[in-house]
């Protein structure tokens, strides 16, 4: 949106001050990150329960891999239906929706007699997982002033790596008192269901967002909302061009998958968000968070201390998402993502060189691997997830946001959930080395995207984006900053 003289509106808001306002934008990215938390447990957990529950369900490689994967492609689907349900229910009750299929599912989980019913219970989880990753980051970039929305809608990936640090650490802990006897994993996922009570419970009294507020024409309550989590000067003028953007789709054609397959624009922004979720996961980074504990086992710590070895990675993620939530709001997009995609690569081939050329038994071979797959996890985490997951909260127009988000966490998912499936069966047919080879491989083709296809977006607001999305002028602003 422009003014007069052609500038941005943006620069004409009030600026952001001090005061009980940011105190209770920060309470509400808390409680809403706990879909983050939930998140990175459920995904992460079975890094230490599969071991002891392939013995008491009498798992083979093929089956093993059906229980991490029934979550991801729960997941898929979760992301492709949250955003539309988000679009008609509101983000808040949305999120309280997934708080009772997270304790649901882990109720499932936990009382599970055999495969099948493991499946099932994954399999809702994987729902609530995939509804969190489409709906919390939409919720919280919403909710957050532009000049800090890339911190703010990065700490839901934050809280994610801190539930995955909470899974190791539980893990570690669990296996290492009571053993891989009868029952451990059923502990391990027990702990999930007390953030999903607390999530449900804090979400009663959060706010809802007041751009979802405006486009079903609750203006009261969205002013109110802003006035709550703003400075009242802030408050007024933010709602006005909330309204103004609002009023304009409105007046645009309903959406449907015509009015995106017919517009170029649109077409390319969703093929960018689709390519940007599938880079992400191909990177391999889940083939460490699931199967941690089996990739330093064939490395050559014994069982335990890879269950011990895995928190290494577990607390590496938690300081990279500290580093990544401080550059979001001062670091260009495109050249972080440029950066860790290099990153990754490197570390793919040191991983793959490393575990050919030192021979198994050597004593050196499990702490090398170690020491290069905290690298990779560490570069990972610091220069892509979280500026992924921000990225796809604010590349599309509002009338198409939740959909868009949506399709790219539904793609995102698949590749996740075939990466979770055939990575046991990769493992046992190529090794560490092949496996880590062919990771390095995509990395490369993923750095080669994001240099040629995606766009910059800090420091615009999402209406701001949301105009140079539609016109194209995004791309051309983009191709500038090369």
């Amino acid at each position: 949106m422009t003014a007069p003289d052609g500038r941005s509106s943006t620069r004409h808001l009030p600026p952001l001050t001090p005061g009980p306002h940011g105190k209770r934008l920060g309470l509400v990215a808390l409680v809403a990150t706990f879909g983050g938390l939930l998140f990175g447990y459920d995904t992460s957990v079975i890094n230490g329960a599969i071991n002891p529950m392939v013995d008491e369900l009498h798992l083979t490689t093929l089956t093993e891999g059906w229980v991490t994967s029934s979550l991801l492609f729960g997941a898929a689907v979760g992301a492709i239906t949250g955003g539309r349900l988000s679009d008609a229910w509101g983000r808040r009750t949305s999120i309280m929706l997934m708080a009772v299929l997270f304790f649901v599912g882990a109720v499932v989980c936990v009382v599970a007699p055999t495969f099948g019913w493991m499946v099932v219970g994954r399999a809702i989880l994987g729902l609530a997982v995939g509804a969190a990753s489409t709906i919390v980051p939409v919720f919280l970039a919403e909710l957050a002033p532009f000049e800090i929305r890339g911190s703010i809608a990065g700490r839901n990936e934050f809280m994610i790596v801190v539930g995955q640090l909470a899974a190791f650490i539980v893990n570690a802990f669990i296996g290492n008192i009571w053993g891989e006897g009868h029952g451990v994993w059923r502990a391990m996922l027990a702990v999930e269901a007390l953030p999903a009570i607390a999530l449900f419970v804090g979400m009663l009294r959060m706010p809802e967002s007041p751009r979802w507020l405006v486009s079903k024409g609750r203006m009261d309550e969205a002013n109110a909302v802003l006035r709550a989590l703003r400075s009242p000067e802030r408050a007024d003028a933010e709602i006005g061009e909330v309204v103004e953007v609002t009023k304009e789709e409105a007046e645009n054609a309903k959406f449907d998958w015509k009015s995106i397959l017919t517009d170029k624009w649109l077409v390319r922004i969703l093929l960018i968000g689709i390519g940007l979720g599938v880079a992400q996961q191909l990177t391999g980074i889940n083939s460490i968070m699931y199967y941690g504990q089996t990739v330093l086992t064939e490395s050559g710590f014994s069982s335990s201390a890879a269950l011990i070895a895995n928190v290494g990675p577990g607390i590496i993620a938690v300081v990279g998402a500290i580093i990544a939530l401080r550059m979001m709001d001062h670091f260009s997009r495109r050249k972080t993502f440029i950066i860790g995609f290099t990153l990754t690569t490197i570390c793919h081939l040191l991983i793959g060189i490393g575990s050919l050329v030192i021979p198994a038994g050597n004593p050196a071979r499990p702490w090398v691997i170690l020491f290069l797959v905290v690298a990779f996890v560490g570069s990972m985490q610091t220069f892509l997830n979280v500026a992924v997951w921000v990225t796809l909260s604010e590349i599309f127009p509002l009338r198409m946001r939740a959909f868009g988000m949506g399709v790219s966490v539904f793609c995102l998912w698949i590749a996740n959930a075939f990466l979770g499936l055939y990575f046991p069966t990769l493992i046992e047919a190529l090794g560490i080395s092949g496996s880590f080879f062919a990771f390095a491989v995509v990395n490369a083709l993923a750095l080669l995207f994001v240099w040629r296809a995606v766009p910059e977006t800090r420091g615009r607001t999402l209406e701001q984006l949301e105009e140079d999305v539609t016109t194209g002028a995004i791309y051309v602003k983009s191709a500038r900053t090369r």
